[in-house]
């Protein structure tokens, strides 16, 4: 079911015209932007974006205009965990895992999730309950278990459902923001 939902909901994405697409993005970064857990993060953790995923790096331009550290994922396959790294303009990035750019953990400072204010999580699709399906690796689930900080989930109309079917796992995020406002989980 869950292959489907995500499937489905990727190719609602895809029938979004550039134009939907890029309207839809700016007005769920400007609810972004007006909220507390954005105003108040000093250290905000995301992914870098592709394809049509909701554009990440508005955030991060935004996020270094207003004197944020910004940090980005590494993957590590092999333990099935990540790291977060200080992403600025001049991090080296790599390709390594199922093609996202991320931080090479050679050239990059290691940011402790005690430090981080706020996860950005990325997904698919989401239901109201702030649960996600997001790309099948698992690695969010498996780094929010212990996470105390804000998580937010950006997720356009389009990627909203009503119910996803969630495993013991399954970690939800507190708050949604879509083309149409923000609302929170918890």
């Amino acid at each position: 079911m869950k292959k489907e939902l995500r499937l489905q909901t990727l190719a609602k994405l895809d029938q979004m015209t550039d134009e939907e697409f890029e309207r839809s993005t700016a007005f769920l970064h400007e609810h972004l932007f007006q909220l507390p857990a954005w105003k108040h993060a000093n250290t905000i953790a995301l992914t870098m974006s592709r394809g049509k995923e909701i554009p990440t790096m508005p955030l991060i331009e935004k996020a270094w205009q207003e004197g944020k550290t910004v940090c980005v994922p590494t993957c590590f396959p092999e333990t099935k965990e990540m790291t977060f790294y200080e992403y600025t303009p001049e991090t080296k990035m790599i390709s390594r895992y199922f093609g996202l750019l991320e931080p090479d953990p050679a050239s990059s400072s290691a940011v402790h999730k005690k430090a981080i204010d706020l996860i950005i999580v990325p997904g698919v699709c989401f239901d109201q309950h702030g649960y996600r399906i997001g790309y099948g690796g698992g690695y969010y689930d498996r780094y929010l278990a212990d996470y105390h900080g804000a998580t937010l989930a950006l997720c356009l109309s389009v990627q909203q459902v009503d119910h996803l079917p969630a495993e013991p796992h399954d970690i939800p995020v507190s708050i949604m923001v879509s083309e149409k406002g923000a609302f929170y989980q918890k």
